[in-house]
């Protein structure tokens, strides 16, 4: 049984590698030189024979490619890859490559109309529409986003149905449907389509393919919110923060800043109070402390207040000052230093650090009166909290306050003593409460004062607009135009948005009688201030003056359009229409003027000079009376309304009329003249007794006129003709002088036209804004107003039917 097992010997180690160095010696190329058959081979063409089948496999051993061995043909797959055929051993031209053959045929052009182009093509425009929708938003074009938001939805609709007839269902593109119908309902709700969204986002939350879906009810709560439902707003915004997992803190904290915001909206305050206590408690930010303590004052829990007020200084603004300032002066890192110094991050930590100190100075402005006893013990409270803060610097900012509330309250004497306490304080403070010293010494009239400290203002920071503007204030109200339009100038130089430097350089121009200038000024100012009242009748003023008649009415016409019930405004646009001769547009504004305001002696003068110009005494007769209660002591209303009786034929009425004028007014010649003509048509036996009367009175008139002109040099003859111009000279003398006398109206409500605006404070401390009225300069008049003179209306009618003496 063991004779076939050989045993190897123990020395005899098995080599793994053997044998793969051993190779047919026909194959060894290092004796080709001195083999003398191979060399014969190459010198002659005896190599170039094709040799005999028998030789060829004798000498290399092996069958030779497409030789027949054993009655079997060797395959040529071997050689076929690389160029070789059957037919090269028959002396064809070698060619591996196959370029005999020519070019390549073309490539199969795809079927666009197959169906897997027609969803890949369609699947393309629904991506660029969505693309085009956001753009157009962004762009604030909304119509054109929700015109592309539509589009996209249709044909999302339409590749849909396209992929279930062409594919399985499960090969619907469930990402590109989402975005589709979210995008539509954002557009929708931009273009407060509200049910429109409410229903797209019901479709989208409804459908359970959807991941992640639930949170969209964040962006239905907002819309409910925007409704003013907030029961509903609540709700769905609960239902968000119960979507969104607990580690995704961020969002969970937004929407209980938003639930707290709509009960806020909806009164509930103490439910607003839980939420935003639980904010500031696992994540605390500006706006949550800022609303906290809004919802305390709003309960009135003092001590809360309070807490809310400190948790708000406490948050943190994880803004780092130090990185901006350069430790060394290594170049390199003052470079670095310079270009992160405004660079997008500072920006953003500005504008951060901005509405802190706002949020922290409207809460203090809110809960200081109110915390303590007193105000300024409520101020002190909140100033003494804030020094203690990261915030020192706004302790200064409430100190103004306090002085702008005390202002407020007309405790003048506090304020001032609280501004000149700041006074001592860094450049920026000092120069605020300069400025608003400089502002309450100029609406005192004090202009000296003023002058002095809006110099201090100018000298502790120049670049103070408002500083430089109350300096031209001053210099203004004593009369040094071209030194104010300097300053004026320098305060546009340092802030471009300063209108009150901007209107007060055109009142200035218009001082110098520079009105081109002027008016550059004010169309300046009315493309930042476009429904300025102010502004728009001082360009309608400059026209005027330019004598530009249908201009300034268009400028005042605008001026109609943002006040239209102002009746200053309305009797002016009557007096332009007057002067240009259309009575009918003059009477319409006229009249709506007395509308609105009835005690405008001019308006009511030119009312009743027009009904007796068209002849309708009896309308007449209601403006007289009414300019006869407005002055009462003016003879000549009480004579129109009687002249107006007379005309219209009611003589009883104009006799009792001149004899009540005549028992107020005893001495007035005028009215005796009228009651003796009367007296004497109706044949009354009172004519004798007025005429005596009236005959005394030109006596006594005589005698007055001879004193005054022997004593004019002296003081009596000063005395006597004042009189005289107190008792009987208000006849034919009085009318005279009263047909020069002029009844001017100014705008009551719009600031005076030569009245420069003031500056109260530097913008950035948010101090007081003061009335921006200046020195109360009279604008000289350039309009004639139509004028009525009883003279000259009793001249004609008497004649010459007057009583002989």
């Amino acid at each position: 049984m063991m004779q076939n097992v050989h045993l190897a010997p123990e020395t005899d180690e098995d080599d793994l590698y053997s044998g793969y160095n051993d190779y047919n010696p026909i194959c060894d190329i290092e004796e080709l030189e001195n083999d003398a058959a191979f060399q014969q081979a190459v010198r002659t063409s005896h190599g170039r024979r094709p040799p005999s089948k028998t030789s060829l496999a004798s000498s290399i051993g092996r069958p030779m490619t497409g030789a027949i061995q054993d009655g079997v043909t060797r395959p040529m797959t071997a050689v076929r890859a690389a160029g070789f055929i059957k037919a090269g051993l028959r002396g064809s031209a070698f060619d591996p490559l196959g370029q005999s053959r020519g070019p390549a045929p073309p490539l199969e052009v795809k079927k666009k109309d197959s169906p897997e182009e027609k969803i890949k093509q369609l699947e393309k425009e629904v991506n660029e529409l969505v693309e085009e929708s956001c753009i157009a938003n962004s762009c604030g074009d909304l119509k054109l986003a929700l015109e592309k938001a539509k589009d996209a939805g249709r044909k999302e609709r339409v590749l849909v149905r396209q992929r279930e007839q062409a594919t399985t269902p499960e090969n619907i593109n469930l990402d590109l449907t989402y975005s589709v119908l979210f995008n539509l309902a954002s557009q929708y709700s931009v273009n407060e389509m509200y049910a429109e969204a409410l229903n797209t986002y019901q479709v989208i939350v409804k459908n359970k393919m959807f991941s992640n879906a639930g949170i969209l009810k964040m962006n239905m709560g907002n819309i409910y919110l925007k409704q003013r439902n907030y029961s509903k707003a609540i709700k769905f915004y609960r239902m968000a923060l119960d979507q969104v997992p607990s580690v995704n803190k961020q969002m969970r904290i937004k929407i209980m800043q938003n639930i707290g915001v709509t009960f806020i909206q909806a009164g509930q305050y103490s439910d607003a109070i839980n939420s935003y206590e639980h904010i500031m408690s696992m994540a605390p930010n500006l706006k949550a402390g800022y609303n906290l303590t809004i919802c305390y004052f709003a309960v009135g829990d003092r001590e809360k207040m309070k807490k809310a007020f400190q948790k708000l200084i406490a948050v943190p603004l994880e803004i780092d000052e130090d990185k901006y300032i350069s430790p060394s002066d290594d170049p390199h890192t003052n470079l670095v230093t310079e270009a992160i110094k405004n660079d997008h991050l500072r920006q953003m930590e500005r504008e951060r650090k901005a509405m802190a100190e706002k949020y922290i100075m409207t809460s203090a402005k809110l809960i200081a009166p109110v915390i303590e006893t007193s105000f300024a013990a409520g101020y002190d409270w909140c100033v003494e909290v804030v020094k203690a803060s990261q915030y020192v610097e706004l302790a200064n900012d409430l100190e103004i306050n306090k002085a702008v509330t005390y202002l407020r309250q007309r405790d003048y004497n506090q304020a001032v003593e609280i501004l000149k306490m700041l006074e001592k304080k860094d450049s920026r403070v000092k120069s605020a409460a300069a400025t608003n010293l400089s502002a309450l010494y100029y609406m005192g009239k004090d202009f000296a004062q003023a002058s002095s400290y809006a110099d201090i203002a100018v000298n502790s920071d120049r670049y103070n607009p408002a500083a430089l503007t109350n300096k031209g204030n001053t210099v203004f109200a004593n009369g040094d135009y071209e030194k104010a339009a300097e300053f004026y100038k320098e305060a546009l130089r340092n802030d471009s948005s300063c209108t009150e430097a901007l209107y007060n350089i055109g009142l200035t121009y218009e001082k110098l009688n520079r009105l081109d200038e002027a008016l550059d000024c004010f169309l300046k100012l009315h493309a930042i201030l476009r429904n300025s009242a102010e502004v728009l009748y001082q360009i309608a003023n400059i026209y005027e003056l330019m004598e530009n008649l249908s201009q300034a009415i268009e400028w005042l016409m605008q001026v109609v359009s943002v006040v239209p019930t102002n009746p200053q405004v309305l009797a002016k646009l009557g007096e332009l229409y007057d002067r240009e001769g259309d009575k009918s547009q003059a009477f319409q504004y006229y009249y709506e003027s007395y509308r609105y305001f009835p005690c405008n002696i001019e308006v009511v003068e030119w009312l009743g000079a027009y009904y007796i110009d068209t002849q309708f005494w009896e309308k007449a007769i209601q403006y007289f009376e009414r300019a006869s209660l407005i002055q009462p002591t003016q003879v000549k209303w009480q004579l129109m309304v009687a002249s107006c009786f007379r005309r219209s034929g009611n003589y009883q009425k104009a006799l009792d009329t001149y004899k009540d004028t005549h028992r107020k007014f005893p001495e007035n010649v005028e009215c005796l003249r009228f009651l003796v003509r009367l007296c004497t048509d109706l044949g009354l036996k009172d004519a004798q007794e007025y005429a005596r009367k009236l005959k005394r009175l030109e006596k006594m008139k005589e005698i007055r006129e001879q004193r005054i002109k022997s004593g004019r040099d002296g003081s009596g003859g000063s005395r006597g003709k004042r009189e005289g111009s107190a008792s009987s000279d208000s006849g034919q003398n009085c009318s005279a002088s009263s047909k020069g006398e002029r009844l001017s109206a100014k705008l009551r409500t719009l600031p005076g036209t030569n009245e420069p605006y003031e500056s109260s404070s530097n913008k950035e401390i948010d101090a007081s804004y003061v009335d921006p009225l200046g020195p109360q300069v009279e604008r000289p008049k350039t309009a004639a107003k139509k004028r009525i003179d009883e003279d000259d209306f009793a001249d004609e009618e008497l004649g010459d039917d007057l009583l002989p003496e």
